[in-house]
C-alpha cells in the first residue's frame, strides 16, 4: 500500500538501530508524513535516547520519545513468574519487547492521528510475524506497512553498507550494538545478539562484545551476596530495591552483569522452520530465576511442579511466536497463577564469576499438602514457616 500521496501522518516504531532508522530516511525520502516513537524500555541510558531524539529532530523529523519502562518490567515480571523461556532454555527478551512496543505505542499512535504504522523489521524474519500477529490483536484496521517486503525500499537499500552510508549522511545517531555488520536488540530484560559472523557455528561465543555484562573471568574475585524476596508469587524486593520492577530488575541486571551471570548460546528454531544461532544477554532473569526456582521446588509438590514446567514451556513458545493474548496462552497463566499465587519467601544468593549458589532460603508456602523436610521434622503448611 502507498504511503506518500497525502495519506494520513504514519507512526514508525524508532529503535535507532541501523534498520529503523535506514527506513525513517525512505519514508523522508518518499515524501511520507511521518512520526517517529522511540520508547524507552530501558535499552540504554536516557541520555543515549535524547540523542537519538535529537539527531533525528535536527535532520528534520517529527519524534515523540514514550517512557515504557514500567511496561518492559511487568512483562519481564511475568516471564519469570511463568518461567516463560524458549528453545534451549534462554529468556525471549526481543519477542516480549515487541509485546510491549506494539500494545503500548499503537493506541498511542491512533490517538495521535496515525492510521498506518511501519516497523523496519525483516521480511520473512520473527519480528515481522510478531508485529502482524500484535498489530491485529491490539489495532484491528490499523493498516501496515513493511519496508523490506517493498521493492523499492530493497532497491534503495541492498544491504547493511547501503543503510550505513545514508544514516551517516543524515547525521543518524545510531544505537551503539548496531552496525553494518551486527545487531543487538536490547531491553530492560536482556539483550540478543546477531551477526553473520556468529552465525557461523564454528565462531567461539568469545568474539562476542557483550552491551552490558562482564565475562566471567573479569568479575570481581569475591564474591557477592543477594537476597531475593518473593510475595504471592512475584519479587518483591532485591537487597533493597523495594517491589518496583524497574527498581528490582534494574539492580539484578547490575549484579548478574557485573558477576558474568548472563549468557546463553543457543541453537533455535525460529518462527519460519528455519535453524539459527542467538547469544542472549539477560543477567537479571538468569540471577532471578535461581532464587525463584528455589522457591518453587520448596513450594510445590511434584503434581503442580511437574504442571509449571510444562506450562511454562506452552508460554516460553507463545511469547516467542506472537501469541501471548491468544486463549491458550491465557489459560496457561491463569494455572500457574492458581500454582503460585500465594507463594512467598525468599533466598539468599552467592553470586561469583558465573556461578549463582542459594545459601540460604525462609519461604512461607501456603501449599494445602504438608511437605516434611529433612531429618529434623520441619513442616510447612497453609500457614507455616521455615527455614531450609
Amino acid at each position: 500500500m502507498g504511503i506518500a500521496d497525502g495519506n494520513p501522518r504514519t507512526g514508525l516504531f524508532q529503535s535507532g538501530g541501523l534498520s529503523s532508522l535506514a527506513v525513517g530516511v525512505w519514508l523522508r525520502e518518499t515524501s511520507a508524513p511521518v512520526r517517529h516513537y522511540i520508547a524507552d524500555i530501558g535499552q540504554s541510558d536516557r541520555a543515549e535516547i535524547d540523542g537519538l531524539a535529537s539527531s533525528l529532530r535536527d535532520s528534520g523529523a517529527d519524534v515523540v520519545v514514550v517512557d515504557l519502562r514500567a511496561a518492559m518490567a511487568a512483562v519481564a515480571s511475568d516471564l519469570l513468574r511463568y518461567r516463560a523461556r524458549h528453545d534451549g532454555g534462554y529468556w525471549n527478551t526481543t519477542g516480549a519487547s515487541r509485546f510491549v512496543l506494539v500494545s503500548e505505542l499503537l493506541p498511542l499512535m491512533r490517538a495521535d492521528g496515525c492510521e498506518t504504522f511501519v516497523h523496519g523489521c525483516v521480511g520473512g524474519g520473527n519480528d515481522q510475524r510478531r508485529f502482524a500477529r500484535y498489530g491485529a490483536q491490539v489495532a484491528p484496521g490499523m493498516a501496515r506497512v513493511e519496508p523490506w517486503t517493498d521493492p523499492r525500499a530493497l532497491d534503495r537499500f541492498p544491504d547493511r553498507a547501503a543503510m550505513a552510508a545514508a544514516v551517516a549522511e543524515h547525521g543518524l545517531r545510531l544505537d551503539r550494538g548496531s552496525a553494518a555488520d551486527r545487531s543487538t536488540d536490547a531491553n530492560l530484560a536482556g539483550t540478543s545478539h546477531e551477526s553473520a559472523e556468529l552465525e557461523d557455528l564454528q565462531t567461539p561465543v568469545t568474539r562476542l562484545r557483550p552491551r552490558w555484562s562482564a565475562w566471567p573471568h573479569e568479575a570481581p574475585p569475591e564474591p557477592e551476596t543477594v537476597t531475593v524476596t518473593f510475595r504471592d508469587g512475584r519479587v518483591a524486593d532485591v537487597n533493597g530495591s523495594g517491589p518496583d520492577p524497574v527498581e528490582w530488575m534494574t539492580l539484578a541486571n547490575a549484579v548478574g552483569a557485573r558477576h558474568g551471570v548472563w549468557l546463553r548460546d543457543v541453537v533455535e528454531r525460529r518462527i519460519i522452520g528455519t535453524v539459527c544461532r542467538g547469544i542472549y544477554e539477560s543477567p537479571g532473569l538468569e540471577l532471578l530465576e535461581r532464587a525463584w526456582t528455589r522457591v518453587l521446588q520448596a513450594g510445590l509438590d511434584a503434581a503442580g511442579r511437574e504442571l509449571h514446567d510444562r506450562l511454562a514451556a506452552v508460554l516460553g513458545a507463545a511469547m516467542y511466536e506472537a501469541r501471548w493474548l491468544e486463549p491458550a496462552a491465557q489459560a496457561a497463566r491463569e494455572a500457574i497463577d492458581r500454582l503460585v499465587g500465594d507463594i512467598s519467601g525468599s533466598v539468599t544468593l552467592s553470586v561469583h564469576r558465573g556461578v549463582v549458589r542459594p545459601e540460604g532460603m525462609k519461604v512461607a508456602s501456603h501449599v494445602v499438602q504438608q511437605t516434611r523436610f529433612g531429618s529434623g521434622g520441619n513442616r510447612w503448611s497453609r500457614e507455616g514457616e521455615g527455614d531450609a
